[in-house]
């Protein structure tokens, strides 16, 4: 084999279309052992964060990727490109022309892993519960524009909105909308710990030690109705504490697929080993990094300390020096391939200058160098995560203008501590909901906020956001879109830093391992089976 496959997002799309029409339950092997995934997330139920799987809670690629093999949506995205197509649902779509009524009609005999039939009913109740609950820090934002949620009989469910959402299919697409049994999940209560039941393609089973999850194992579902092709038995995720741990698995064979996240240097050394054991996929990716701020701080309330570091930071030095031809630089909030992309940064600070940073400040009567400290966590995006902020540090302080210290911390102590607003400064990094520009822009603006950050601009949240959802026609809502990046460009309140490529590197009897991954990250495990080594 290829000791490197490069997938093309546009043959993808073209395939998406004739191989969405082969699904069904019964497709697959159904002999086999297990098909063994490596990762390096963690999952850790805390004090703070006691229900990591609820998906009134969850809101990371981490724990998403696993709902999304356990709890059906109504919507799903194709195995390509393009627009969510129905899943749980027979049909879905808008019956008014201002996109304010939305309609699905569920599968006929659709069943909860555990039997029980599906009703309407039920996901309404799960909707309902989302809203409810209102986790902090969950993605229930991404359910803002709902206003009601109405069951009619066993199989219409209608969603009144309160305003135009063009956007709203990709949004029953996530595990927010996951179909959950009112037997299992209470209404206004998360669900503790690390069991899901849901009616999705796979059951989950929890290996638990020390309140976190080692090792998840995931069962053909026989009760699973929808359009996905299961092409395995079993499968079963590992988690690994780090990168250089999850590759010896692999070289050893007790694992036989690599997913997130490896370091560089382990993509690096694959691309170029002649060893043909292994093969490593490269695909497009929207993940994206960046920098946030608590504006309310006193060390970035200035505005004009933001746009010095937006007008100081090297995203081209710091891409090559850490992750080479894997990621590139960026300058919005919107990858380059979304439509609706504007380069907003560098219209507006061009290349990296410290004379223009140095009059930013002075002009804003700013006492240099302004002292602050940038948070990053350890281990949830890579081994190079260090050396990228080592790097950040070095180009503001080598300036003159800035004392940075950087401090890390491990994930289940990071996210609290970034909800509790005891960080000025830190990186996080953005794994598409959906592919569309909204889904980098709502999330991080709109007065739901998932990060809650305190900046708020009222025309973005007011006028543009809710202008660009009205159009269905996503090219024709671009011009509201780059308003809202210029805007952010010329605040700063999140500094964008590079997009990044996506990687899987599995053992040559794996197939499938081109479409492990879609576009916005999503693992998709029933891809996944075993063919002939060599």
């Amino acid at each position: 084999m290829n000791r490197k496959t490069l997938v093309l997002p546009a043959v993808v799309g073209l395939l998406a279309p004739v191989l969405a029409a082969c699904g069904g339950s019964d497709s697959g092997s159904s002999g086999g052992d297990a098909i063994v995934v490596g990762t390096t997330d963690q999952f850790t139920a805390t004090k703070d964060a006691p229900a990591p799987l609820d998906p009134a809670y969850a809101y990371d690629v981490g724990t998403w990727n696993i709902l999304r093999q356990t709890v059906q949506t109504l919507m799903i995205q194709p195995r390509g490109e393009g627009e969510p197509v129905p899943e749980a649902a027979e049909s879905c779509g808008f019956t008014d022309s201002g996109n304010e009524r939305y309609a699905c009609k569920l599968r006929e005999g659709l069943k909860f892993a555990n039997g029980d039939a599906i009703t309407a009913q039920d996901v309404k109740y799960s909707i309902d519960r989302v809203r409810a609950i209102n986790a902090e820090g969950g993605p229930v934002g991404l359910l803002s524009t709902i206003d009601t949620v109405e069951a009619k009989g066993d199989r219409d469910v209608i969603f009144h909105l309160k305003t135009a959402d063009a956007t709203f299919p990709y949004k029953l697409s996530t595990p927010v909308a996951g179909i959950v049994n009112p037997d299992d999940y209470e209404k206004k209560k998360l669900r503790d710990g690390f069991d899901v039941d849901g009616s999705g393609p796979y059951t989950l089973q929890s290996d638990v030690k020390n309140d976190s999850l080692v090792k998840a194992t995931f069962t053909k579902n026989p009760n699973y109705k929808g359009t996905l092709k299961v092409n395995n038995s079993k499968a079963e995720m590992v988690s690994f504490a780090d990168a250089d741990a999850m590759g010896k698995a692999l070289a050893k064979g007790d694992i036989d697929v690599m997913t997130r996240s490896m370091s560089p240097e382990q993509i690096q050394k694959l691309s170029n080993d002649s060893d043909n054991s292994v093969d490593l996929v490269e695909m497009a990716g929207l993940e994206i990094r960046y920098l946030a701020f608590n504006t309310n701080a006193p060390s970035v309330k200035s505005k004009a300390v933001r746009q010095a570091m937006a007008q100081l930071i090297n995203r081209g030095e710091l891409v090559s020096k850490v992750y080479g031809t894997q990621a590139e630089p960026l300058f919005t909030l919107v990858p380059a391939s979304i439509t609706g992309h504007s380069n907003s940064f560098f219209n507006k600070y061009g290349d990296p200058s410290n004379a223009k940073a140095k009059s930013l400040l002075a002009a804003a009567n700013i006492t240099t160098p302004v002292k602050l400290t940038l948070h990053y966590t350890t281990d949830h995006y890579g081994s190079a995560t260090k050396k990228e902020f080592e790097i950040l540090q070095k180009q503001l302080n080598s300036s003159g203008l800035f004392d940075v210290s950087i401090q890390g911390a491990l994930w289940k102590d990071y996210i609290p501590a970034e909800r509790k607003g005891s960080y000025d400064v830190w990186g996080m990094g953005w794994f598409p909901d959906f592919p569309d520009a909204d889904n980098y822009l709502a999330p991080f603006l709109d007065k739901d906020n998932f990060l809650k950050l305190p900046y708020r601009n009222s025309k973005i949240i007011n006028n543009l956001i809710p202008a660009s959802r009205r159009e269905a026609d996503r090219i024709a809502a671009s011009p509201d879109l780059t308003q809202i990046q210029d805007t952010v460009a010329d605040d700063v309140p999140i500094l964008p830093l590079w997009q990044g490529k996506q990687y899987v590197a599995a053992r040559d009897d794996v197939t499938g391992t081109a479409y492990a991954l879609n576009s916005s990250s999503t693992l998709q495990l029933w891809e996944l089976s075993r063919g002939v080594s060599g």
